[in-house]
């Protein structure tokens, strides 16, 4: 029975969007840097229309805010590289005398507490730390260039998200209003309510997730550096505001910010100081957070199911690396607007109720 003329339009443009479909997964790494200027320019540009409000040129305004946010990231990258380097610099001189307190205090603390038998290899772990911290191992340049060199995918994902996002963002940024209005008029007419309406509950949907976020990151980061420096850590600055900004990725975030902080606390304080002051100021914030903080400011309507952000961070991390993994949860929140939709035209579909 030969196909009718809707049949065989619907089999083309199913076969486009199963082939766009592979596409987009096969050049994850390609897209990466496309990806994220692309979110980035959506987060942005409602500072770029403020700046506009106020009679600034539109490339000024783009430019402007650009500017702005790479600050940002640069005041970011500077907090983290010397909390790195002064922590290599404390392990490599302190470690001799941290793992004898801890073969010495800490371990018949837990046998006698909580009947553990730990041993520590102190001379095996002295050694291996050496070769790991060794002068030659901090040659960033040199690793860089490994990187790159392990194949076109690495080096391709090296200068795409170092070089291509800031520009793909400007010119992005600079015709954004056009950019949607076009990419408007490819969709039906038919589908342009339905559309408009998803798109206005994904927008609500991000913005609060944003806005919400912003406030948890900065009263964490408060929480943090308060707390670090009641306990009497010395980078209690760098390390309570690099744990709120890095809570920004889910789980990633919270446990890289509690490393930083144990090993800080464990050679400035001692092993069991650092640890009990380290896991009540990180555990009061992680019950705070998950509790109290995040439900009122990011809402309940953002929140995921914990398996839900697990598989998140696996699929968009794939996907497209470690940019992925930063935006895992909004691209996540995305597409449960997107599942719910389905969901309700599914339940109210004549095939489901059909008998």
């Amino acid at each position: 029975m030969p196909l009718t003329a809707r049949q065989r339009q619907t089999l083309l443009w199913t076969v486009v969007a199963a082939l766009l479909v592979w596409a987009l997964v096969a050049l994850g790494q390609v897209l990466t840097p496309f990806v994220a200027a692309a979110i980035l320019a959506y987060v942005l540009e409602p500072a770029v229309r403020w700046l506009q409000r106020r009679r600034v040129p539109r490339l000024l305004a783009v430019g402007l805010v650009i500017l702005l946010a790479s600050l940002a990231l640069l005041a970011i990258l500077l907090i983290l590289v010397p909390i790195t380097q002064q922590e290599v610099a404390l392990i490599r001189r302190q470690f001799p005398a941290l793992a004898a307190s801890i073969s010495e205090g800490l371990l018949p603390w837990l046998e006698r507490t909580f009947g553990l038998q730990l041993k520590l290899d102190v001379a095996s772990m002295r050694e291996w730390l050496a070769g790991q911290l060794a002068d030659s191992g901090t040659d960033w340049m040199a690793t860089l260039l490994a990187y790159a060199k392990s194949g076109w995918g690495a080096a391709l994902q090296v200068i795409g998200t170092v070089l291509l996002v800031p520009v793909v963002l400007f010119y992005l940024l600079a015709d954004w209003p056009a950019l949607v209005a076009r990419a408007r008029t490819l969709v039906p007419p038919r589908w342009v309510q339905p559309m408009d309406e998803v798109l206005g509950e994904t927008d609500s949907l991000l913005g609060q997730y944003l806005r919400g976020q912003l406030l948890v990151m900065l009263s964490l980061a408060i929480w943090f550096s308060a707390a670090l420096f009641v306990a009497g850590f010395d980078l209690w600055l760098p390390i309570g505001v690099l744990s709120g900004l890095l809570i920004f990725i889910p789980y990633l975030g919270f446990a890289t910010g509690f490393v930083f902080a144990l090993i800080a606390g464990m050679l400035q304080l001692g092993p069991l100081a650092g640890l009990a002051w380290v896991a009540a100021i990180y555990g009061i914030a992680q019950v705070v957070e998950s509790t109290w903080l995040t439900p009122r400011l990011v809402g309940e309507r953002i929140g995921l199911h914990p398996v839900a952000v697990i598989f998140a961070l696996l699929a968009f991390g794939s996907l497209f690396g470690f940019v992925g993994v930063l935006l895992a949860l909004p691209l996540a929140a995305v597409a449960a607007v997107g599942l719910r939709r389905l969901l309700a035209a599914w339940q109210t579909s004549e095939f489901y109720h059909r008998g």
